[in-house]
């Protein structure tokens, strides 16, 4: 199948297929007597798993490590927990530091409520947020 077809089919751009291609992360495809890709079933696959893996938070450069695993032969899975895993812990430290900017941001709010405007240095520029 020729690449728009291909993008349609897997919901994703001519643009993104290219890409994937140059980085690896998809086979560069047979080409037609005239230049055009031509692109198998397979490539549909490994398409679909790579816009699932990038919405299990997985970066491109973490997908073409995966796709290199089952190229060689080899099983990925562990490699992939692996990969989730620290995804995980990566996200709880996120949540934690959101949290810690909620607190942080309610309490200027809360102390924004106490403050007269009219009373705010021009040399302070805001006294919402203390220096």
């Amino acid at each position: 199948m020729q690449i728009g077809r291909l993008a349609r089919l897997a919901g994703v751009s001519v643009k993104a297929l290219r890409y994937h291609e140059e980085i690896g992360v998809l086979d560069r495809p047979a080409r037609t007597p005239s230049g055009y890709r031509d692109y198998g079933v397979d490539a549909l696959e490994r398409v679909r798993f790579v816009r699932a893996s990038q919405a299990s938070g997985l970066t491109l450069g973490e997908i073409r490590e995966i796709v290199a695993f089952r190229d060689r032969g080899e099983s990925p899975c562990e490699h992939v927990t692996q990969l989730l895993g620290q995804r995980v812990d990566q996200i709880d430290r996120q949540i934690d530091d959101l949290h810690r900017a909620r607190t942080v941001i309610t309490e200027l709010v809360e102390r924004a409520r106490t403050l007269d405007p009219a009373a705010c240095s021009p040399s302070g520029i805001c006294h919402v947020i203390p220096r």
